[in-house]
């Protein structure tokens, strides 16, 4: 069986649905999750998928995603902007890690504007709201069937 991908959402996506809805819609997190476990299965793909609001808890996932997994794709939250450990963890792994965020970043406040991890990942796809993770699917599932 091929490895899965990795689907990592960081500190208050677990709020999706109920945060700032005119921003981020009315999808919980557990949709955008159901949505891609059944995308990725179309795939012939597994979909796992983790949420934490804990920085050390996401830096370990990531750890095991270098072990476990084929892909990773992460919205790291507004970790993204101040967390050089997570940003490490994903340069320590050697698998494709693409960066999503629900909003477009450069829409919003200046301090959303720098990421850690855009360094470190294969690519960035923002603003497209739950679609995001969808699009960053379908390149890895399609990258991993080259």
């Amino acid at each position: 069986m091929s490895k899965p991908i990795y689907v990592l959402s960081g500190p208050n996506l677990n709020m999706l649905g109920q945060r700032e809805p005119e921003i981020y819609g009315s999808q919980t997190l557990d949709d955008i999750h159901k949505s891609l476990s059944e995308r990725g299965a179309k795939h012939g793909k597994d979909v796992k998928c983790f949420q934490s609001n804990h920085e050390g808890q996401l830096v370990d996932i990531i750890q095991e995603a270098g072990n476990k997994a084929s892909g990773l794709i992460i919205n790291a939250g507004a970790l993204t902007h101040t967390s050089v450990a997570i940003a490490d963890a994903i340069r320590a792994i050697d698998i494709p890690a693409i960066e999503v965020h629900m909003s477009n970043v450069y829409q919003r406040e200046e301090f959303r504007h720098h990421s850690y991890l855009s360094p470190v990942v294969i690519g960035l796809i923002c603003g497209f709201g739950s679609q995001s993770y969808e699009l960053a699917l379908d390149v890895l599932v399609t990258d991993a069937q080259k």
